[in-house]
């Protein structure tokens, strides 16, 4: 399933609201197309478990009634976790995303050769005020500072790195372009699909002062009894 790009995902997750008789909301207009969005789209190659999709509907049942529904119409490999209500007020998933965490590991026969001198290393160039990469951008490649858009970065058992990171539209950080800077910063190469990457979540930032807080957008929505 990590293969599948995000656009036949959408395809995917259509027929799958029609399959379990969702009585989702269409557009009006010649071309009529269910209203759905998603949160924010997953790299092709990354499994996730923190992704989120918004859709209005024109009536539904219990939250329990429709999970069933949905999961039953799913193919092995993905599942809906939860279904919620949002409140009237609530913005467009897509527009109030500000954060995911992911969690990272090295395939088999691309593990650092010291793995103790590989996180000492990591956790110091973590501490830099300043981490500079060449990033793509539009209109080509632009020296950025991504330093700020690192939130945590976290060293988990059987060699797995977790870390928070910037993500929407304002910000948006590859988790795998962190571990490139480290690479460079040690004049070494990060080879190409050494990493495998899972997204855990994905978080709004609900302060409401100039320090982040980040909520998941599951806590946005409430169970329908």
């Amino acid at each position: 399933m990590k293969f599948i790009g995000h656009l036949d995902m959408m395809r995917y997750f259509q027929k799958v609201m029609r399959r379990a008789n969702v009585d989702i909301r269409y557009s009006e207009g010649f071309s009529p197309h269910q209203i759905m969005s998603f949160a924010a789209p997953l790299g092709v190659g990354i499994t996730s478990r923190g992704e989120y999709v918004d859709i209005e509907v024109l009536s539904t049942d219990s939250s329990a009634k429709m999970l069933q529904q949905i999961n039953d119409a799913m193919t092995e490999g993905v599942k809906a976790l939860s279904y919620k209500k949002l409140p009237d007020s609530a913005e467009p998933a897509m527009a109030i995303v500000a954060a995911a965490d992911y969690t990272l590991s090295f395939r088999e026969g691309y593990e650092p050769s010291n793995w103790d001198d590989f996180i000492t290393g990591l956790t110091t160039f973590i501490q830099k005020e300043q981490i500079l990469i060449m990033k793509k951008t539009k209109k080509g490649e632009k020296e950025t500072d991504i330093r700020p858009w690192i939130y945590q970065l976290e060293i988990l058992p059987s060699h797995r790195i977790k870390m928070r990171v910037a993500a929407g539209s304002i910000a948006n950080l590859k988790p795998e372009l962190v571990l490139q800077a480290y690479f460079n910063n040690q004049n070494q190469e990060l080879a190409k699909f050494a990493l495998l990457i899972h997204r855990d979540e994905v978080y709004a930032n609900c302060s409401q002062g100039d320090t982040p807080h980040f909520c998941p957008l599951e806590q946005l929505g409430e169970d329908i009894e």
